[in-house]
């Protein structure tokens, strides 16, 4: 087949696939009840639970959707009718679960953070300790708004310490940075196909430790497509999702599998690093700054400044039509653009950024003297 004109996304998903990827998806047309089909499902979700934990213990429930509908699904399915969740928010992906929660009526307390710095763990533990119908912790791992890489070693800590379950949106550290969720106490890990596995968007996972997932079934569902116990409970009997799946997205998502499987989380890891401190080194070149100090970055998406007199629409049309996407700011309080260096992409996609944002501040007369 011919190769495919290539987009380097520098948005924090979906991110730049290879083609091989992109051509799993030309296959010939099946009901996705057929057995073949039930047993590609299966080989996904057995191996997307691999990644982070064991299938001893461990299971991963899909869903057709996008990474904001598994958070969804995990929120109003495993709170029970009298707990409360701890929700952290230190970005707009924290504050996201906040709303999910308000919109079914599920008690939780919001816990605000910083979105460049450190969480308090102490203060947390404060809050955990006088507030004892907690039922749940919630947290991001990777806050998208800014980069900024949140410690679940030191989460999952607290969340055992006061016998509380834990929830972890993981949506663009999942596939690249190592997790092991036993160690790190992890109840539910939520992730989606399209970040740092590489896969097209569409599909959406929750890893899930069984032992707290048998407790859902005694939880009323709060939704009907949602229902994180019925899903796991259909897909163990039938190896089906209970609704129609994006069918070819799953055949490129195992595509994805296979080729992380072959470079491995942490070469894949190493190499998005690579990427991020040519990127970070070019832009103190350039003497723009990023928001996130280094010791506190997750090395994958950088909150970066936008320089005085630079229109960020301007800016992202100049790099669109050289094949390059750049995403706007989250966070209103600072004004920025951001970079996200997952995917299929390498030094040099990074280098040739730099070398055209150069070019761009000397054509706005930012750079001239």
């Amino acid at each position: 087949m011919n190769n495919i004109k290539r987009n380097v996304l520098l948005n924090p998903g979906p991110a730049t696939t290879t083609d091989s990827v992109k051509y799993a998806q030309v296959i010939p047309d099946i009901c996705p009840r057929e057995q073949e089909f039930g047993d590609l499902m299966t080989f996904v979700s057995t191996e997307l639970t691999k990644l982070v934990s064991s299938p001893l213990g461990y299971s991963t429930v899909l869903f057709g959707g996008s990474g904001t509908a598994v958070v969804e699904s995990v929120i109003c399915s495993v709170v029970p009718h009298d707990g409360t969740v701890l929700i952290i928010n230190n970005g707009a992906y924290g504050l996201r679960m906040c709303q999910i929660a308000d919109t079914y009526g599920i008690n939780y307390i919001e816990f605000v953070s910083s979105s460049t710095l450190a969480i308090d763990l102490d203060e947390l533990e404060k809050v955990i300790s006088e507030n004892n119908n907690i039922s749940h912790l919630a947290a991001i791992h990777n806050e998208t708004t800014t980069g900024l890489l949140n410690n679940l070693d030191d989460l999952g800590d607290i969340a055992r310490k006061y016998n509380v379950e834990f929830i972890v949106d993981a949506m663009s550290s999942y596939a690249a940075i190592p997790i092991n969720m036993k160690r790190q106490n992890i109840d539910y890990l939520c992730a989606s196909s399209n970040k740092n596995i590489q896969g097209m968007a569409g599909v959406s996972f929750a890893v899930c430790n069984l032992r707290s997932l048998e407790k859902v079934k005694a939880i009323k569902s709060r939704s009907f497509y949602l229902d994180l116990y019925s899903q796991y409970d259909n897909f163990v009997k039938s190896q089906q999702m209970r609704f129609t799946p994006p069918v070819q997205t799953l055949y490129a998502l195992k595509q994805a599998i296979l080729e992380v499987l072959d470079e491995g989380v942490e070469n894949r890891y190493r190499r998005y690093t690579d990427c991020w401190e040519i990127l970070t080194n070019g832009l103190r070149e350039l003497n723009i700054e990023y928001l996130v100090s280094d010791e506190l970055h997750s090395k994958i998406i950088t909150s970066v400044q936008i320089p005085k007199h630079v229109d960020f629409n301007e800016m992202h049309d100049y790099f669109y039509e050289l094949g390059f996407t750049i995403y706007p700011g989250k966070d209103l309080k600072f004004n920025t653009f951001r970079i996200a260096n997952i995917g299929d992409i390498n030094s040099d996609d990074i280098k040739r950024f730099l070398n055209l944002f150069k070019l761009y501040l000397h054509k706005t007369n930012i750079l001239r003297h």
